[in-house]
């Protein structure tokens, strides 16, 4: 018999659009302590689905939701207009989450993987009070890989015109996400994944990324960081320097080593590890959220 529960749910988010939802929680026993985890620019829950298993064989129900546009989320395709309206989505996941629990004292941590480590922050920032911890896994908080300089320029011409307009994430390449055969063919031919968004989502991705020092002082929560050494990805040294400025008091940060950009497809043991470390560090935050 399996350690966790699967299941999906939609989640009615703002201007009525529905948000497919997964949900892991254990199979027996309590519930310990709760996460939502917010998935990259590409990628979506199905990615994930170790981690969640994971977790939930440790008494920790994890959520998460496919952004709107991405994974089986099939209106308008990789766009969004705003950073509010992404916030709003996530808030509206918190809520039906929360509602449905039956936990007197609800309370969850916020985790975020690649460019949803963006996201997550600035919900946290923005939301104080909301999230008992912030959990950041490879977050895209200052990338490596950005679109052509040329493209950035048509990027925001369109943007005033045609929002909607595509155009290519530049991730094409699946060793950028890890070294693995098995797991770059499923990246090349998974069928959910993200290939291109609209002008209006690139334009909302640069604002949250110019906010980010705004945020750094409005984290009130311990934070967990952790990072593959082999990242092509993001710049490891510039998000560790931004971790530690943040203000939410003592941090814990991880760094794996020889690991590629998603560590969910590393092997070595990576994938069961990094899920360990952050069930441990879950544990040690002391969160109650029986249901």
């Amino acid at each position: 018999m399996a350690d966790w529960i699967e299941e999906s749910r939609q989640i009615h988010a703002s201007e009525g659009y529905s948000l497919l939802c997964r949900f892991w929680k254990p199979a027996s026993g309590p519930i310990r302590n709760r996460i939502l985890i917010l998935h990259g620019i590409q990628s979506h829950a199905g990615w994930y689905e170790t981690l969640g298993r994971n977790l939930a064989a440790r008494g920790i129900e994890t959520a998460m939701p496919d952004r709107r546009g991405s994974g089986m989320n099939r209106i308008d395709r990789g766009h969004a207009t705003s950073p509010g309206q992404l916030l709003d989505d996530i808030d509206a996941v918190y809520r039906a989450w929360r509602e449905s629990s039956g936990a007197a004292n609800f309370e969850a941590i916020l985790g975020g993987i690649s460019w949803g480590g963006k996201l997550a922050v600035a919900s946290v920032a923005t939301r104080p009070g909301q999230w008992a911890g912030l959990a950041l896994i490879a977050p895209g908080l200052f990338a490596k890989v950005r679109p052509p300089f040329v493209t950035q320029l048509r990027i925001a011409a369109a943007a005033l015109v045609r929002p909607r307009k595509r155009f290519p994430i530049p991730l094409a390449d699946p060793a950028l996400f890890t070294a693995d055969p098995t797991w770059q063919r499923f990246i090349a031919t998974d069928e959910p994944t993200l290939h291109e968004a609209t002008a209006r989502f690139f334009v909302t991705s640069r604002i949250l990324d110019l906010r980010l020092r705004r945020y750094a002082s409005r984290i009130g929560c311990p934070v967990m960081l952790q990072l593959a050494s082999s990242d092509r990805i993001i710049d490891n040294a510039k998000t560790r320097a931004y971790v530690n400025r943040l203000s939410g008091g003592e941090h814990r940060i991880l760094e794996y080593a020889g690991a590629h950009h998603t560590l969910e497809f590393e092997g070595g043991g990576v994938s069961k590890r990094y899920a360990d470390d952050l069930a441990d560090w879950i544990e040690t935050l002391a969160i109650t959220s029986e249901g």
